[in-house]
């Protein structure tokens, strides 16, 4: 799984370990949404403040 955090146009550099939670949290969170298979691809989430 590749984890990239992009802010303000800037990537984050994540270690490993972060990248796998955030990797997880978001993975867990798509896939209990109606309408997400576990075959997904790829997912992007985009928050803008």
């Amino acid at each position: 799984m590749e984890v990239r955090l992009v802010v303000d146009g800037e990537e984050i550099e994540l270690n490993p370990f972060v990248a796998k939670v955030v990797g997880k949290v978001v993975e867990a969170l798509a896939t209990s949404l109606k309408g997400v298979g576990e075959s997904w691809k790829r997912i992007e989430v985009e928050v803008v403040r």
